[in-house]
């Protein structure tokens, strides 16, 4: 099927994304399934083939957001940055939000159900005159953010694996660049798997099972072996607000002495700008959308998969946080910990036992590898779909399918040869890595 294709650039005054060509035949569209035909409507041709259920697609969605990993990669930083109140009633405000979100992303997805997600809305809905700015800043913005949320995930995971191995031996002191090469490794695990198409959905699956089993069990075992509880008053209204934004620190100097500001206030300051730790936890809802033109059905399905992540991940991150606030014993501990990974370092503390630890690890790791699967998923569809409409240099290129392994091979590979190369930030600066 012939369609018409138009750069994304700056400098076309006309429509960024492409229309069909009045010269379509209608006996070919008429040998189009709906779907396809949908999508021809919207000036593209049928190019991955449809293997994906809502189940798989609900799969890869959560294992990206996968709220409850989140929480895990990002505790101590939270804490610090307004206890333990920031993050229960964080994750419930966040949740609510999400689901706004999610219920504009799914209305989006369901009228127009395209990989391009959000940069091909911001041209379809766009005044004429700012469409293509709109979309192109769009469509480099969240890849961009593709990019450093799969180079964040792989950190995670793949600091995880260099604790576990202190943990176990523990003359070992950690250097930047065993984070380092065990960013790469886990990095470049991930991208094989994603380089066979007919077994992503069911990958999706498997990961979003391994997420569920892994944290039912860390919600079992790590209360039930720890020796001593906290109470419900530092669980539930516990504030910590150790990020200098108080009456008699930096907030002060910044401020002077012209503006009363309490210390209620400072402690407010400190809640809001916590709250982007607990956002961590829910985001890349958009994930599912990119995956419309590989599900039958998207209009209806997209959005289950979208607010299904919303749903599955409040219900396990807020239970998953109650339960590990429960088992602490000592939070300056686990952020002073050798192994450079609190959440090891309070399942040492509750299991008392460096192989039950290490064995929960390896539960929070294999999560992690799910998660940056459907990373690399994620960006290589929002790559390919970007340079099909000629978004990136040398689009022709990546824009190809390979129609053997039914996956954007070209673009997949230059969004992981991205990815690895962010990670050389580490060896430079940690501090480029803060979540």
């Amino acid at each position: 099927m012939a369609k018409r294709t138009e750069s994304i650039s700056m400098d076309d005054t006309d429509r960024v994304i492409p229309r069909p060509d009045a010269s379509d035949d209608g006996a070919d569209l008429k040998s189009l399934d709906p779907d396809a035909m949908k999508l021809a409507g919207m000036g593209y041709k049928q190019d991955l083939r449809r293997n994906y259920t809502v189940l798989s697609v609900l799969g890869v969605g959560f294992s990206l957001t996968n709220s409850w990993w989140g929480i895990s990669a990002a505790l101590i930083t939270g804490i610090s940055s307004g206890g333990t109140v920031l993050i229960i009633y964080g994750i419930i405000l966040l949740a609510l939000i999400s689901t706004c979100v999610g219920i504009s992303l799914s209305e989006l997805a369901s009228a127009y159900p395209n990989a391009g997600g959000q940069y091909f809305w911001a041209s379809e809905l766009a005044p004429r005159r700012y469409a293509n700015f709109t979309s192109y800043l769009t469509g480099w913005l969240g890849w961009a953010g593709s990019i450093f949320t799969t180079a964040s995930v792989a950190l995670g995971t793949g600091a995880a694996c260099v604790g576990c191995w202190q943990l176990a031996h523990p003359d070992l002191t950690i250097q930047p660049w065993h984070v380092f090469v065990s960013y790469q490794v886990v990095s470049i695990f991930s991208f094989f798997f994603n380089c066979y198409g007919r077994t992503l959905p069911l990958l999706g699956q498997v990961t979003l099972w391994i997420s569920l089993v892994s944290f039912f069990v860390i919600l079992v075992v790590v209360p039930a072996k720890a020796t001593t509880h906290q109470n419900a008053n530092f669980v539930f209204a516990h504030f910590v607000n150790s990020t200098g934004w108080s009456s008699n620190g930096i907030g002060r100097d910044l401020v002077g002495d012209w503006m009363e500001v309490t210390e209620a206030d400072w402690c407010v300051q400190a809640f809001i700008v916590g709250l982007i730790n607990t956002n961590y936890s829910f985001a890349c809802l958009d994930c599912a959308t990119h995956l419309s033109e590989e599900i039958h059905h998207p209009e209806k399905m997209i959005p289950i998969a979208i607010l299904g992540t919303v749903a599955i991940g409040f219900v396990t991150s807020w239970t998953y946080s109650i339960s590990l606030f429960f088992s602490m014993t000592d939070i300056e501990g686990l952020s002073g910990t050798l192994t450079g990974v609190p959440l090891l370092a309070l399942f040492n503390q509750a299991l008392r036992s460096k192989a039950g630890a290490i064995a929960l690890e390896a539960l929070v790791i294999a999560t992690g590898l799910g998660c940056l699967m459907a990373c690399h998923t994620w960006q290589s569809r929002l790559c390919w779909s970007f340079a099909r409409d000629h978004g990136i240099p040398a689009s022709s290129f990546f824009s190809k399918v390979n129609s053997r392994l039914n996956v954007p091979l070209r673009a997949h590979l230059l969004s992981s040869v991205l990815v690895s190369i962010v990670g050389c930030l580490y060896l430079g600066s940690r501090t480029a890595f803060n979540r």
